[in-house]
């Protein structure tokens, strides 16, 4: 009997539901990019794990390839990372865990469908996890949690479960319980699969096996050294404790972004992280739906092709000093070369030059499809939020989220003979979004936007090693930055007060010295209504 034959729409439809697209959050430190390193050693991308903190060896995290990363030990820019586990096509996000570098994690997060949340089981529950975590909620998307550094003294875990449950409002499932930590780790009581993973199975383990199988009632059947641990048995009460009383799992409670799966672990021992990834391989989504700014849902096995642009990066190649705008591909299949509408201007466009990621590493990417990150090549055609598709029927996918400037800074060359390498460098660290730059309204002079203050080192150091102009920097301090309409500018509005400059597309705003200013000016002008953003 002769088989059906599989067509396109089900070969993409398979190819498709084999997606696993994450983002990694975390508070600094908390050991997000070491765990993303060991992800990555899981599915053959690298061969030895580094560490950022490894300055003295020479080896940085594979995320972390911009020089100021690997000098700092920390990640400032969101990374795509892409490797095949178990049958599955996983793309991570690790994305940078300083506040300053909130609006870059934020627009990271809308090209996802789930999040892993690395948690410093030292610490608990820390304020910028909270904030990552509330964008996570927002969109509804599923969230993995990870408490790291069990290889450290930390809190007590029990206590880490109530603060999750607590602080960020959502229901939590341990699938795994510590058996000791720090020095005293003896292993994991793997809850979802019956088993113990054994910490050092070479010390802690009959032969030197790494899991020990358990009976229907939850015990090591005859002698084994973890049973006359006290730990152990503490591991087990707690345990069945959180069994009695705790949450049920459910598979659909996790898909809705109202139940998270706790894992305990240690990343920079490699424990436990394995058991993690083949948890969430199972568990994660794959590629769900995006909405048009008209309220339809995008299927992702619509065979149209439809994406858009969550990030630019210049540079990441400084020998050819290239640009690289990432599209999280929304439907359809990616065919290199394939002719696309970018929505925003109506023009068609041949993408015949894009890549995927290894980090710093890429290769010509032929073909890929719904949940892949993919780069295109960018000579400045692309911005953030743009949307592209194939086909005449028209797509805009809902804009991506901005964030009004606090802080601000007037900038000009130190050389007034390396005037074209400034601006140029202004205009492409502007494009993709590593600051926010406005002019004065009747003169060309710039001014610099951040949220924190990290961005504008970040800014400086990049001007001065991308673009070899070494720039004067001057604070303005902190301001509140709103919009007017054009229509109804008077610019006698204007003073001392509240600074009148025009954003990168020429609309303007004032830039007010604090909320005394602004209260003064809406007083003044009580049928003049101001933006936070346009």
């Amino acid at each position: 009997m002769k088989q059906p034959i599989d067509n396109h729409s089900t070969k993409l439809k398979k190819e498709v539901d084999t997606r696993r697209t994450f983002a990694i959050i975390s508070h600094p430190d908390a050991g997000k990019t070491t765990i993303t390193e060991q992800l990555l050693l899981f599915g053959g991308a690298i061969r030895q794990a580094g560490t950022v903190k490894g300055k003295k060896s020479g080896k940085f995290a594979k995320s972390d390839w911009m020089e100021i990363e690997k000098q700092r030990g920390i990640s400032v820019t969101s990374s795509v990372l892409q490797f095949d586990y178990s049958g599955k096509r996983i793309n991570i996000l690790d994305t940078p865990g300083h506040k300053d570098f909130s609006e870059d994690t934020y627009r990271t997060l809308m090209a996802v469908d789930s999040a892993v949340m690395v948690v410093d089981s030292s610490k608990g529950i820390e304020e910028q996890t909270k904030k990552l975590f509330q964008v996570c909620r927002m969109r509804g998307i599923p969230i993995f949690t990870f408490m790291n550094k069990l290889d450290r003294d930390g809190r007590d875990p029990l206590d880490l479960i109530a603060e999750l449950e607590e602080v960020l409002e959502i229901d939590a499932y341990p699938m795994n319980w510590p058996m000791g930590m720090g020095k005293g780790l003896m292993g994991l009581y793997d809850v979802y699969n019956n088993r113990i993973e054994v910490h050092r199975p070479e010390e802690n383990s009959l032969d030197g096996e790494r899991f020990v199988p358990l009976n229907e009632d939850g015990e090591i059947e005859g002698d084994h050294p973890i049973k006359q641990s006290s730990v152990y048995e503490q591991a087990m009460e707690e345990a069945l404790l959180l069994k009695e009383a705790g949450n049920e799992f459910s598979r659909e409670a996790i898909a809705a972004g109202e139940l998270t799966p706790v894992f305990f672990g240690s990343a920079l021992t490699n424990f436990g992280v394995q058991t993690f990834l083949e948890a969430f391989v199972d568990f994660a989504p794959a590629p769900s739906a995006h909405k048009s700014v008209e309220g339809e849902d995008i299927e992702p096995h619509n065979e149209t092709f439809s994406g858009f642009i969550f990030k630019i990066q210049a540079n990441m190649n400084p020998a050819h000093r290239d640009r690289i705008a990432f599209l999280r591909i929304c439907s359809g299949e990616f065919d290199r070369g394939i002719d696309v509408t970018l929505a925003r201007t109506g023009k068609s466009i041949r993408l015949s030059n894009s890549t995927q990621f290894m980090a710093e590493e890429r290769e010509t990417v032929q073909k890929a499809v719904a949940g892949d990150i993919i780069g295109l090549y960018d000579t400045g055609t692309f911005q953030i939020g743009d949307t592209i598709h194939e086909g005449k029927n028209e797509i805009q996918f809902e804009p991506l989220p901005q964030f009004t400037p606090e802080m601000f800074m007037r900038v000009e060359a130190k050389n007034v003979m390396k005037q074209k390498s400034f601006h140029k460098g202004i205009q492409q660290l502007v494009q993709e979004g590593t600051i926010q730059m406005y002019k004065g309204y009747h003169t060309e002079d710039y001014i610099i936007g951040a949220v924190g203050q990290l961005q504008f080192e970040v800014f400086q150091y990049r001007m001065l090693n991308e673009y070899n102009s070494e720039i004067n920097m001057t604070p303005m301090g902190n301001r509140i930055a709103r919009w007017i309409d054009p229509d109804v500018l008077d610019i006698n509005m204007a003073s001392s007060r509240n600074l009148l400059v025009r954003d990168r597309f020429d609309n303007p705003l004032f830039l007010f010295e604090n909320e005394f200013a602004l209260r003064w000016f809406n007083d003044k002008y009580p049928d003049v209504e101001l933006q936070t953003l346009l």
